[in-house]
C-alpha cells in the first residue's frame, strides 16, 4: 500500500484534495517504478485541479502533478535491471495536453511510468530541486534553443523570476547569449541578475521598450521568451529585431489573443507556440542532456520557495495560486529539510 493525494472533482484545493491509501502500482514491461521523494507543483497542475478554462475530469480520480524526483525501486521486464537504485527526475507523469492522459501523477509515495520519463538526476541536485525540473526545464530548452544556437544573440525573457523564466535566464547565459529579463517584483531583480551577465528591467515600467532598445543599441532582441502572449504582444513586437522569434509558453490573460499580422510580417517574425512535452524524441534527449550538463557545470539550479508535506498539499496548491516567488514542492522524504 502507499499514501497518495487525490481529487475526484475539480474545484478549490481545500475542498477537493484528499489523502488516501491505495495499492502500490506495478510497472508494465517498459515502465519503471519510482519511489517518489519529492513532487513538484506547477501552475498547470493547479489549473487542472481547479478546472481552469473548462477543464473537465478525465478520470474518476486523479493523483495530481506532472513533475517529481525519486529513486527507481523496480523495473518492468523490458528495462535493464541496472536502473534499480538510480536517482531520477520525472517529467509529464500525467500526460494529457489534448488527450485524457494518465490518472496517476507524482503526489504519491510511488509511481509507475515509462522508463524514458525517468531521467538520471545529477548528484549536484537534491530530490526537491530535481522535482522542479520537468515542466520548467524542458519548456526552457524549447523556448531558448528550439530554433538553434543562441550564442552571441540577445534573448529577452519576460517574467524572468518565474519557474520557466528563471530556467530560461540560466540556460541562455549558459549557452552564451546576452540576456535581458523583466521582473514584476523589485526583490526578484537581484536574484535574476545573480545568474550572470543579465540586464534586468521592471516589466511594469512605462519605458520598457525604450530601455530594451537602448540596451541593444536600437537593434532589438533576437529571441523573446514570453510568459503571457496576449498581455505583452505589443511590447514584444516593439522590442523584436528583424527575423526575430517570439517563443510563447502561455497566454493566461487571454487564451484567444489577437495577432497584428502585418506588424509581425513586416519584421519577418516567427511566433513559436510552445508545449515542452511535445518535443520529438531526438530533441527531448538533447534537451535532457543539455539540462543535466548545465546542472553539473553549476550553471542551472531551480529556486525553491517552499516545501510542504504530502498531507499539506492543499496549502501548497494555495501558495502556487498566490504567485509566491520560488517553486513549490511536496517532500515525501523525512530526510529532506522542509523549507517554509
Amino acid at each position: 500500500m502507499m499514501r497518495a493525494a487525490v481529487y475526484r472533482r475539480t474545484g478549490p484545493a481545500a475542498e477537493v484534495l484528499e489523502m488516501v491509501q491505495m495499492t502500490r502500482p506495478v510497472p508494465d514491461a517498459h515502465e519503471v517504478l519510482v519511489q517518489v521523494r519529492a513532487s513538484g507543483i506547477n501552475p498547470a497542475d493547479v489549473k487542472r485541479r481547479a478546472g481552469w478554462n473548462g477543464m473537465a475530469m478525465a478520470h474518476e480520480a486523479v493523483i495530481p502533478h506532472c513533475d517529481g524526483a525519486g529513486v527507481i525501486a523496480a523495473v518492468g521486464a523490458e528495462i535493464l535491471p541496472e536502473r534499480v537504485g538510480e536517482r531520477v527526475w520525472l517529467w509529464n507523469a500525467q500526460g494529457g495536453y489534448g488527450t485524457a492522459g494518465r490518472s496517476d501523477g507524482t503526489a504519491a509515495e510511488y509511481i509507475a511510468l515509462p522508463s524514458d520519463q525517468a531521467v538520471t538526476l545529477p548528484e549536484e541536485l537534491s530530490f526537491q530541486e530535481g522535482a522542479c525540473l520537468g515542466v520548467p526545464a524542458l519548456t526552457a530548452w524549447l523556448a531558448v534553443a528550439g530554433d538553434g544556437p543562441v550564442a552571441g544573440k540577445t534573448v529577452l525573457v519576460q517574467g524572468g523570476a518565474g519557474a520557466v523564466g528563471w530556467a530560461c535566464v540560466q540556460m541562455s547565459v549558459g549557452m552564451g547569449a546576452r540576456v535581458i529579463a523583466t521582473v514584476g517584483r523589485r526583490a526578484a531583480a537581484s536574484v535574476v541578475a545573480g545568474a550572470g551577465d543579465v540586464v534586468v528591467f521592471d516589466r511594469h515600467g512605462t519605458d520598457l521598450v525604450e530601455r530594451v532598445m537602448a540596451a541593444t543599441d536600437g537593434r532589438g532582441v533576437d529571441r523573446i521568451v514570453e510568459v503571457d502572449l496576449a498581455a505583452n504582444l505589443d511590447t514584444d513586437i516593439a522590442c523584436l529585431a528583424p527575423h526575430g522569434v517570439i517563443a510563447s509558453y502561455s497566454s493566461s490573460s487571454d487564451p484567444n489573443p489577437v495577432l497584428p499580422y502585418y506588424d509581425l510580417a513586416n519584421l519577418g517574425a516567427t511566433i513559436r507556440f510552445l508545449q515542452g512535452f511535445r518535443l520529438p524524441a531526438d530533441q527531448r534527449r538533447k534537451a535532457e542532456d543539455t539540462i543535466n550538463t548545465l546542472i553539473r557545470e553549476g550553471q542551472m539550479r531551480p529556486r525553491i520557495g517552499a516545501s510542504y508535506s504530502l498531507e499539506d498539499i492543499a496549502s501548497a496548491h494555495a501558495r502556487v495560486e498566490s504567485g509566491a516567488p520560488g517553486q513549490t514542492v511536496l517532500s515525501l522524504s523525512r530526510s529532506e529539510r522542509t523549507l517554509r
